[in-house]
């Protein structure tokens, strides 16, 4: 089983829209798929719940760390629904260590059940985002094209206690980022520059889009590329091409 969390550090940024995609075209491809929602707000759980695709479990997110679970219900689609209690775990630091191991022991038993587990998390730099990183083997980063996004993406990587770089060197070194996902997306200038800004800082994170296109490699190359509105517009396809480079990575063999 493969384990993609969502995570950025900045609310409101598309995390549980891009997760909610992600795991009905992945069990459209008929991969077996654990949904999990470690966010007390629910906005993984509310539409699955809504779409009445997934099998919601007896046991809801909290107890995946504060409980050694082991079992689900046997269903190609399942669902680990939110609970307000979630906001709660951080108040317990004497517990954080056995929440994770708690959390990863989980995800080894469900092994041979599923064949992918999509997280959605909180934005707030707590132990459930530091549990999900230590056991997941992906996270993928939706971004919207503003400065407080933009600030963001720095956090993701650099946080002293939840960012990228310190739980792939201290917690797990498996831990492998997918890239940025620009969201929300509109043709506007302030947008257009942040997005050029994007690029500049973090070319080696952004997401191919289509086949044969390629990020920009040179600022001039860049701005022109972003003064063209289609082109712009194309970055509202990285859903699609995020899809099949999950569904691609799902598949892989031997990780």
């Amino acid at each position: 089983m493969k384990t993609l969390v969502l995570a950025n550090q900045k609310g409101g940024v598309g995390k549980s829209a891009v997760a909610t995609l992600l795991c009905h075209y992945l069990a459209r491809q008929g991969q077996r798929v654990l949904a999990i929602d470690l966010d007390h707000q629910g906005n993984l759980s509310k539409p699955l719940r809504v779409s009445g695709r997934p099998l919601v479990a007896p046991v809801t997110a909290d107890g995946l760390l504060t409980g050694k679970v082991t079992v689900l219900p046997s269903h190609p689609f399942v669902l680990v629904p939110s609970r307000p209690a979630l906001i709660d775990l951080e108040r317990q630091p004497a517990l954080h260590s056995p929440f994770a191991r708690n959390l990863r022991g989980f995800l080894r038993a469900m092994e041979g059940q599923f064949d992918v587990c999509v997280i959605d998390t909180n934005p707030n730099p707590d132990i459930r985002l530091i549990a999900a990183l230590a056991s997941a083997d992906f996270v993928l980063s939706p971004i919207q094209l503003n400065q407080e996004a933009l600030d963001g993406v720095t956090a993701l990587l650099n946080h002293d206690r939840v960012g990228l770089r310190k739980i792939k060197a201290v917690l797990n070194p498996k831990l492998q980022l997918i890239g940025l996902l620009p969201t929300m997306v509109e043709p506007t200038p302030f947008q257009k520059q942040n997005f050029i800004q994007v690029i500049q800082l973090y070319r080696p994170l952004m997401i191919q889009v289509g086949q044969g296109n390629s990020v920009p490699h040179d600022d001039g190359a860049i701005e022109a590329s972003c003064s063209d509105q289609p082109t712009i517009q194309r970055i509202g396809d990285a859903a699609g091409a995020v899809s099949n480079a999950t569904l691609d990575v799902v598949n892989r063999p031997g990780f």
